[in-house]
């Protein structure tokens, strides 16, 4: 039930017969819990990308494509509390566990010296006929969540994806870069110009996605980028 919003009394009630549980053990929450108990909430692999500009996310992209500095709010592992959150909020459609996870991030980046330049968000963009199928952008949620907690506007419409590429999963990283070249295009350039650009995507593996996105970005003249996802694999 904390996909749905309540008056508080009403709330209350639903409890006592649907009662919220963390979505990562499934214990019951308590008191100003959401989302996630406080035990789930201090152990999951949260990375602390944002207290160093030199991180395993960076370096993903030394050589490949500049950026600033990126981070991430958790490592990804295979069957971990991590992936269960993933699979709630992309694949089961929990956005509101989506933007949360966005909010916890903004926090870390609101309190890191790395960041302070940024002027845009832009989350990686799906082709219009995925995010139809699936009903929302993921990127885009964790993307709001972001820009609720850092005060910084959120563009949907800089960026577009203009081919739909299959599935990147299994791929290597040579065969997730030509399935993701050319499938981004800016739409308004004269507002990429000189921006210092937040570029959002859920889960990162090689970077190839990310990659392409901040290649067709910095085509644009005076255009910076900082990199921000929800999750790192191992």
């Amino acid at each position: 039930m904390s996909n749905v919003r309540l008056p508080g009394f009403l709330k209350h009630f639903v409890n006592l017969f649907f009662p919220d549980t963390c979505h990562v053990c499934r214990g019951l929450l308590a008191g100003q819990e959401v989302f996630l108990c406080s035990y789930c909430q201090t152990s999951l692999p949260r990375t602390r990308f944002h207290q160093h500009s030199d991180n395993a996310l960076t370096r993903i992209f030394w050589g490949r494509v500049q950026i600033q500095t990126g981070t991430a709010l958790y490592h990804f592992h295979k069957k971990g509390g991590v992936q269960r959150l993933v699979h709630a909020f992309k694949y089961q459609g929990n956005t509101r566990l989506g933007e949360h996870l966005g909010m916890l991030l903004g926090r870390d980046i609101k309190r890191s010296p790395y960041y302070g330049d940024i002027t845009a968000i832009i989350p990686v963009p799906l082709h219009p006929d995925k995010e139809k199928k699936r009903g929302f952008n993921q990127s885009e949620v964790f993307a709001r969540g972001l820009s609720a907690t850092l005060s910084i506007p959120c563009y949907t419409d800089w960026l577009v994806r203009i081919i739909d590429n299959p599935t990147q999963t299994k791929r290597s990283r040579i065969d997730r870069w030509e399935n993701v070249y050319s499938s981004f295009k800016i739409n308004k350039p004269e507002q990429v110009s000189h921006a210092q650009i937040l570029l959002v995507d859920d889960v990162i593996t090689t970077g190839a996605t990310l990659e392409a996105c901040a290649q067709e970005l910095l085509s644009v003249k005076g255009a910076r980028i900082w990199i921000a996802t929800l999750a790192i694999t191992a």
